[in-house]
């Protein structure tokens, strides 16, 4: 009989009291995802510290990024206003930053302005900001049942996070010869070596420890919006999990007491009784405002707390994670997934969760992640875990469904109290979102006959085939090149962030104005030697932005600091083609994994595309996003098809 305890604070406890038989799962097998040797942190001290380039390496990367971006005239103009920063107002910011990093080498000099960055702009979150990854099914489709997939991979997330609280996470490690350093002799070597002098050590065997402060936010953390500037909000000490279903908020402990994961019974019983209620879809779902402008959900957020909903706020901010049960089927709509892992209708989502872990009716499952707390190498690294946790041993499985008992279970209902007000911004958000969303365009590529395999044969880069594909795709529709950005973890670094490559280079360039006009006549062979040259291109840019000797930072640090210092804004950013290079038409991200179906995110200008990419073994994919009335994804994958057919086609000569 459920019992329904309605308490002034708006949060009803679904409760069913019975004589506990719950199983003890107090072992360490079971509370512990990994038992490293070394501990996670081991490597934290003695990372290297994030370089600042030479101001004169800088500046000519930078050129040589707006090169194949402009004509003689505005090159001639943009060389002229780097050559005066680089003997004025350059020296002087470049002398401060270095100061500033000298005084704060606890850090690196990214870290506070690239935050700022994020939790300085104003719009909405969904789209513009949070990606989506989307794991491959299991192999026993039994596994992929709603309430049995979302118990295992509560149950793995909280291995995860127990492992990482408890030091005994394996550290993230680059492993550049995995024969040498993936081994017990490494593990057992390293652990000796005092904190301090670890990296060191490390290197010694050729293997590259990653930064994981990044860590500790991927649970029990939000994004507060504030009028002005939003804030991470961190509350370690939360036991509970809230779960979103039909615009609903439910709450229930996942960790007891003295911290130990509840029996995997235990959570799917709280979590069908979730899947089993009745109600019809809330028709004022609070996150929806989660899609807001982010002054805008500041103000409503406010009235929210004034209107005695401060409680239920909290619960939701500390929350370990949050758990999206959508009671829609997918099936075989790959456009749907798409959708539904980025953007959906907000009314089943809360956007500002550092992730949610969000599960159709049919079993598919991935997250949406905020991204100001973090990057890609955390969020994937957790995905990855997480991934083969619960598909080598499950915790829970299809035949203990039938069995669940309904005991001892303890489920709040989390009731917003919405006056008309609240009730009326919620309306109107509802709307505008959906409007906002119909005019996003998305489409998909999947090659599965070219990959990471191939390229190698031909002695390319795949990364490098993959950008010079983008800036063919694009030629082929529009004639022109245009600004790229692709994304690049400095995780190697203490408190490294990401850096910036500019895959859109002079040898692009060439190749795309010799594969797309027919009055240039080149053989096969001689286009491969271009394709060939421009791999070298790439891998070297790669590399520099690897190592923390990309420009886009260290030109936004120095930007920073100026802007921050009310001087005359230097002539380098005065320069139309400054802000030009930074509006990315194509910005592109990979995460590549075995364990990811399909991951993307939104175009971050109005005319441009977002472009989410994997590069596996044997397949090839892409999530193309765009604006309806600026550019059509659609229209643009066929393209990229035929950009990586040809490509493919010369590299076969």
């Amino acid at each position: 009989v459920y019992r329904y305890l309605i308490k002034e604070t708006n949060i009803n406890y679904i409760s069913l009291f019975h004589r506990s038989t719950a199983v003890l799962y107090d072992t360490t097998e079971y509370q512990f995802m990994q038992m490293s040797k070394v501990p996670t942190l081991h490597f934290q001290a003695s990372l290297p510290r994030l370089p600042i380039p030479k101001l004169e390496d800088s500046c000519r990367r930078y050129l040589n990024a707006q090169k194949p971006l402009l004509n003689q005239k505005e090159f001639q103009n943009t060389s002229s206003c780097v050559s005066k920063f680089l003997t004025s107002e350059g020296q002087s910011l470049q002398k401060l930053l270095l100061q500033q990093n000298a005084e704060n080498t606890h850090t690196s000099y990214i870290s506070e302005p690239w935050f700022d960055m994020y939790l300085q702009d104003r719009k909405p979150l969904p789209i513009n900001y949070n990606p989506f990854l989307v794991y491959v099914p299991e192999s026993d489709p039994k596994y992929d049942a709603q309430l049995v997939k979302a118990t295992n991979i509560v149950v793995s997330s909280l291995r995860f996070l127990k492992s990482f609280k408890n030091n005994i996470l394996e550290p993230e490690v680059f492993h550049m010869k995995p024969e040498k350093s993936d081994t017990p002799l490494f593990r057992n070597v390293i652990r000796l070596i005092p904190s301090r002098f670890s990296w060191y050590g490390a290197y010694l065997f050729k293997a590259f420890p990653l930064d994981m402060s990044q860590y500790k936010n991927l649970f029990n953390t939000t994004r507060i919006p504030e009028l002005g500037k939003d804030r991470i909000f961190h509350d370690p000490s939360a036991k509970h999990l809230v779960v979103l279903r039909k615009g609903h908020f439910y709450a229930f402990d996942v960790l007891d007491a003295n911290d130990s994961i509840r029996g995997p019974k235990e959570i799917a019983a709280c979590l069908k009784i979730i899947l089993e209620d009745d109600r019809p879809a809330n028709k004022y779902p609070v996150g929806v405002l989660t899609t807001s402008e982010r002054d805008q959900w500041a103000r409503a957020r406010s009235h929210l707390v004034e209107t005695g909903n401060r409680e239920i706020l909290q619960k939701i901010d500390s929350a370990v994670f949050i758990m999206v049960l959508d009671d829609e089927i997918i099936g075989t709509d790959y456009n749907k997934l798409i959708k539904t892992y980025l953007h959906k209708d907000g009314t089943n989502r809360w956007f500002d969760k550092s992730f949610s872990f969000i599960i159709s009716k049919d079993g598919y499952s991935g997250i949406n992640f905020e991204h100001s707390w973090g990057d890609g190498v955390a969020v994937l690294r957790y995905f990855q875990d997480v991934k083969a946790d619960i598909s080598k041993k499950p915790r829970f499985h299809p035949n203990e469904v039938d069995d669940l008992s309904k005991e001892n279970i303890n489920v709040e209902r989390l009731q917003f109290s919405l006056d008309a007000k609240s009730k009326g911004i919620i309306d109107q958000q509802k709307a505008d979102y959906q409007a906002w969303v119909n005019r996003l365009c998305i489409d998909f590529m999947l090659n599965e006959e070219i990959g990471k395999d191939q390229y190698k044969k031909f002695g390319v880069s795949s990364d490098a085939m993959m950008q010079l594909a983008f800036q063919l795709a694009l030629y082929i529709l529009e004639g022109k090149s245009v600004p790229t950005y692709e994304s690049c973890s400095t995780a190697a670094y203490k408190h490294g962030r990401t850096e910036t490559i500019r895959p859109c280079t002079l040898e692009t360039k060439a190749i795309c104005v010799a594969m797309t006009q027919k009055q240039i006549e080149l053989s096969k062979s001689e286009l491969k030697k271009m394709i060939l040259e421009c791999s070298k291109t790439h891998n070297m840019l790669t590399k520099e932005a690897v190592m923390g000797q990309g420009f886009d930072r260290h030109l936004f640090a120095l930007r920073r600091i100026s802007e921050k210092s009310d001087s005359t804004k230097p002539v380098i950013f005065q320069d139309s083609a400054y802000d030009a290079l930074n509006h990315n038409i194509l910005s592109t991200s990979t995460l590549s994994s075995p364990e990811i179906m399909v991951g993307g995110f939104g175009p971050v200008i109005p005319n441009g595309y977002g472009i989410g990419y994997t590069i596996q073994d044997k397949r090839l994919g892409s999530t193309v996003t765009s604006y309806e009335g600026s550019h059509n994804a659609s229209h643009y994958v066929q393209a990229l098809k035929h950009a990586i057919e040809s490509i493919h086609d010369v590299l076969r000569t």
